[in-house]
């Protein structure tokens, strides 16, 4: 466990069917940088926005294929999307928050820490970070003082910018083996991250016609506990997507504790959904690509730390 985490409380519920991986109730930790984060998510908006869970790794099937099995080792996932309050504080300091290289690498996925061949795609100081995060007139969530959106998902981050935070935030981004296993419920292989179910309002936020209405993004939670995952991550489908570590590539053969890390061109990878998408992203087979560089309204991140 990190050294500078705070346990607040651990819940964990075996399931009996041995078939199965068990059920993992959502361990509670104040993270590194959350001092000045306001207990604002969750359904009724009382919740840590810095809380993670222990994922418990095992094996499985990447999209739910047996042509791509995968083993993963036990990692933590934050439980929400990162959000306007948390990476205020990044906003903050930069750009001393600016990652040095080698930061936010996956002990297990080699070479996959920060290139400071990456610093000319981050901006080159606060006012022009600020100006990036305005992407969209009527979708950015960000503000430059607080108004309201401190529970709201962050987004207009390109996946530098996702990469940075995490880094600054002593974690990094999930590898897409594990965000595809934290998301179906290992080898419960979930077509949704809550399970079976067909998509609904109840459950995500989803298919907002942003051709002819302003949909306001919610706060990270609102769907909870119906819309959860396994391992209690909120908001893994619809919201936002979320940046992953790796480039968006062909699946291939035996994952181990691996990572897509040869660009192929494609981008890096995205999953999830969107508020602005319809119900076939949100599948957990469903992925995308996108250019790393790009700011979007309907994209975002979290964080995994290792066990």
């Amino acid at each position: 466990m990190h050294g500078s985490r705070l346990l607040v409380g651990i819940a964990i519920a075996l399931v009996a069917e041995s078939s199965c991986i068990p059920d993992v109730e959502p361990d509670v930790f104040v993270l590194p940088r959350c001092d000045q984060v306001a207990p604002a998510c969750g359904p009724e908006e009382k919740e840590s926005c810095c809380a993670e869970s222990k994922v418990v790794g095992g094996t499985f099937n990447r999209l739910n294929d047996a042509a791509f099995p995968a083993t993963v080792a036990d990692f933590r996932l934050d439980r929400f999307e990162v959000t306007v309050g948390r990476f205020r504080q990044f906003v903050a300091g930069y750009p001393a928050t600016r990652p040095k290289a080698g930061a936010g690498a996956h002990p297990l996925a080699k070479d996959g820490g920060w290139d400071p061949a990456w610093d000319s795609s981050l901006p080159a100081g606060q006012e022009e970070l600020r100006a990036s995060l305005e992407c969209d007139a009527n979708f950015r969530t960000w503000t430059d003082e607080p108004a309201g959106n401190e529970a709201v998902p962050i987004n207009c981050a390109s996946w530098y910018l996702a990469f940075a935070f995490c880094a600054w935030d002593e974690g990094r981004l999930p590898t897409e083996a594990e965000w595809n296993y934290a998301a179906a419920g290992g080898n419960e292989h979930r077509e949704y991250p809550w399970g079976a179910a067909a998509p609904s309002q109840d459950l995500a936020v989803f298919e907002c016609e942003t051709t002819t209405t302003v949909c306001p993004v919610p706060h990270v939670g609102s769907k909870s506990p119906a819309g959860d995952s396994k391992y209690g991550q909120a908001d893994m489908a619809g919201s936002l997507f979320e940046w992953v570590l790796d480039y968006h590539v062909p699946l291939s053969g035996n994952c181990d504790n691996c990572a897509a890390l040869e660009d192929g061109d494609l981008g890096r990878d995205a999953r999830g959904g969107a508020f602005s998408h319809t119900a076939e992203t949100l599948s957990t087979t469903f992925r995308v690509g996108e250019l790393p560089e790009r700011r979007l309204s309907f994209y975002g991140f979290r964080c995994a730390r290792d066990e």
